[in-house]
């Protein structure tokens, strides 16, 4: 099956890095999939899930939690600050803060609610117009004044251009990450996880590969 070929590929690109078993987090992004291929994968015990819009998951997740305990819900897309409250009832980890407006909301609502998901800053690897995310040369100073405003900022995430080698993002990324001493770092998908568990992934990304290709509605 999908899943099981997947875990023991991310397992054996860990034991090739030097690295502990079990130290590498497979998020299956669910994002725009039928929700009889998400019941598959928490059939199989699978907690781990990620998804790119607050209203999307709204709709969907909940109900899986009446059924499935322990579900570990990762938002990885963009957050507008209006829907922060609502995606810090939903996920339990946010790897999208990439603007002070979103930091200083995700501040307030940690301090009003006592409770604030794992973070996660992005960073715009390759510095991409189009693209979230901060920009390498402010990332330092981002995730200062993040710490400073008490966040739980676990690491860093980035999503690498299409059209370049996702390794060297990966390895810049690790680089920024240990030079603010942040052990996290969110990177790696369905055709590169294993290039990112060689340059110190934590958690890796993996929708296709486990779902099959998406069907958007």
């Amino acid at each position: 099956m999908a899943l099981e070929d997947i875990a023991r590929r991310i397992n054996a690109a860990t034991e090739n890095a030097g690295r502990a078993a079990g130290s590498v987090h497979l998020i299956a992004v669910s994002k725009v999939q039928p929700d009889e291929r998400v019941r598959s994968v928490l059939e199989k015990g699978h907690r781990s899930f990620g998804e790119n819009r607050v209203q999307e998951a709204a709709g969907k997740w909940p109900g899986f939690r009446e059924d499935f305990t322990d579900i570990d819900l990762h938002l990885i897309g963009p957050l507008q600050t209006n829907k922060a409250r609502q995606a810090f009832e939903l996920f339990q980890s946010i790897h999208s803060v990439d603007r002070p407006k979103l930091a200083k909301t995700c501040a307030r609502l940690a301090q009003e609610t006592g409770a604030c998901p794992e973070l996660f800053v992005q960073v715009n690897t390759g510095e991409e117009p189009q693209k979230a995310g901060v920009l390498p040369g402010d990332a330092d100073a981002f995730v200062k004044d993040c710490l400073g405003m008490d966040l739980p900022v676990r690491g860093l995430m980035c999503i690498p251009p299409a059209d370049e080698e996702p390794s060297l993002h990966f390895a810049l990324l690790a680089k920024i990450a240990a030079r603010n001493g942040l052990t996290g770092l969110s990177m790696g998908m369905s055709g590169d996880f294993e290039s990112a568990i060689a340059l110190g992934a934590t958690h890796v990304r993996v929708g296709s590969a486990i779902f099959g290709e998406r069907t958007p509605a």
